[in-house]
């Protein structure tokens, strides 16, 4: 295996950079972030590169090197946002001081998602020494997002008006994950998503319970009452009427590619700390993660929080409920679907607002695309086993902007392991899969070059 140690510097002078997208004292970070894109895309030998920004949000970075437009064009897709550290306190060294130790870089971003799409930066590196001024035998196009981890609103807009600079044969993404650590994966269908927060109020401020309660309807109790009709959880079915009617049942070959793929249960549970799984009647564990839709409530807030005793009635009270849908659900009308049937359930005396947070449509792709095949030859390469492809049940926002909206093949060539720990404390990132990945993307930009 090759090593890359000066790109791992590179890298980790990248994740000290505290790009949280979601929280507004970071919107100097978030500057810094792109401007270090920015200038990484120009070492690799592009010149063209372009920073935009939309309705004041995060800037997006745009580059393009096109040579010869009878080469295939790659478009390559990645984000410079992350996510909230907290809770703080279960980070085992600073989540913006990265620690390299056992093979493993800790840090927040380390593989969501600067670490895996640093991997195409640097092979862009590489490349660019191969190729030097010659006309490169691969039009390359990147657009990088500082939005992804809130909704991804910037990048849908843009993209939607600069459908010209986006053009490419395909995308390539690397933000996901190997189903195991020696099995790498190619997805090639996501979950979409419709986030939305479900306010409940009631009187005009907060009251005493002693003198209200039992008089007027609290809010967190008719809150309680609408979230535990949302889910059967005998059935693991959701009850929203409606709700399943655009799913189709999973195919013959979903079935055969999930025959291939070493979907361990006990690994799984393991992973998540439980001891028994759940989920929808007559589906397995796999099939309920990747290929059926499901309802999470995320966090309930109101009233009283703090140690000891406030005998207070609150005046408001709400929950953040994520849907994640498969791809021929539309999350628009399940958010409609939704509403109506909580405003329909909610008891009389409280005032119900469901706000969306974000939506996004599900994909399902091509999988007999030659650039499959290229992807597919260029990780057995470099990780020495066949990629099987599976279904994930993440969702990716920008997925259906590139493949419903602008046409475009996607490959996910995810360089992720499944025990990074997203989203949560100590995420990491290993070194082999940071530098086999830029081997990878190496190798896969060749074979495409060599279809021209």
């Amino acid at each position: 295996m090759k090593q890359y140690p000066e790109y791992l510097e590179e890298l980790i002078e990248f994740l000290k950079i505290p790009s949280i997208s979601t929280l507004p004292a970071h919107k100097n970070d978030m500057r810094q972030a792109a401007d270090w894109v920015a200038e990484r895309v120009r070492m690799a030998g592009i010149e063209t590169v372009e920073l935009h920004t939309v309705d004041n949000g995060h800037p997006l970075v745009y580059a393009a090197r096109i040579d010869d437009t009878a080469n295939p064009t790659v478009l390559l897709y990645g984000h410079y946002d992350v996510q909230p550290v907290d809770p703080l306190g279960e980070w085992h060294s600073p989540p913006f001081s990265p620690l390299v130790k056992d093979g493993k870089i800790f840090a927040r971003g380390a593989s969501d998602d600067k670490g895996q799409f640093a991997a195409h930066l640097f092979a862009l590196r590489e490349l660019s020494k191969k190729w030097g001024d010659k006309k490169w035998p691969v039009n390359v196009k990147l657009i990088i997002e500082g939005e992804e981890e809130a909704g991804g609103v910037s990048i849908e807009k843009w993209a939607s008006e600069n459908p010209k600079k986006l053009a490419a044969d395909f995308v390539l993404i690397s933000d996901t994950a190997f189903i195991r650590q020696d099995v790498p994966s190619i997805d090639y269908g996501l979950r979409g998503i419709a986030y939305m927060e479900l306010e409940v109020a009631g009187p005009v401020r907060d009251l005493h319970s002693g003198v209200y309660g039992g008089g007027i309807v609290n809010p967190l109790s008719a809150l309680a009452h609408i979230l535990d009709k949302l889910l059967d959880l005998d059935s693991g079915r959701v009850r929203i009427p409606g709700f399943y009617d655009s799913v189709v049942e999973i195919t013959e070959k979903d079935r055969r590619y999930a025959a291939e793929v070493p979907f361990d249960k006990a690994d799984f549970l393991a992973r998540a700390g439980v001891k028994e799984d759940w989920g929808e009647t007559g589906y397995t564990t796999y099939e309920r993660i990747t290929s059926r839709p499901s309802l999470d409530i995320n966090g309930i807030y109101g009233g009283f929080q703090g140690e000891g005793a406030k005998t207070v009635l609150p005046r408001r009270a709400g929950a953040k409920i994520s849907m994640r849908l498969v791809p021929e659900q539309e999350p628009d009308i399940i958010l409609k679907q939704t509403t109506e049937y909580v405003k329909k359930i909610a008891p009389k005396g409280v005032d119900i607002s469901c706000k969306p947070v974000y939506l996004a449509k599900g994909v399902l792709l091509d999988t007999e695309s030659p650039y499959f095949e290229a992807a597919g030859i260029a990780m057995e390469e470099v990780f020495g086993r066949r990629p099987v492809f599976t279904r994930s049940g993440a969702s990716i926002p920008v997925a259906n902007v590139f493949n419903s909206i602008l046409g475009l093949d996607i490959i996910f060539m995810g360089l992720g392991l499944p025990d990074d720990g997203l989203h949560s404390p100590n995420e990491k990132f290993e070194t082999t899969q940071f530098y086999k990945g830029i081997e990878a993307v190496i190798k896969f930009l060749e074979k495409v070059g060599q279809m021209s």
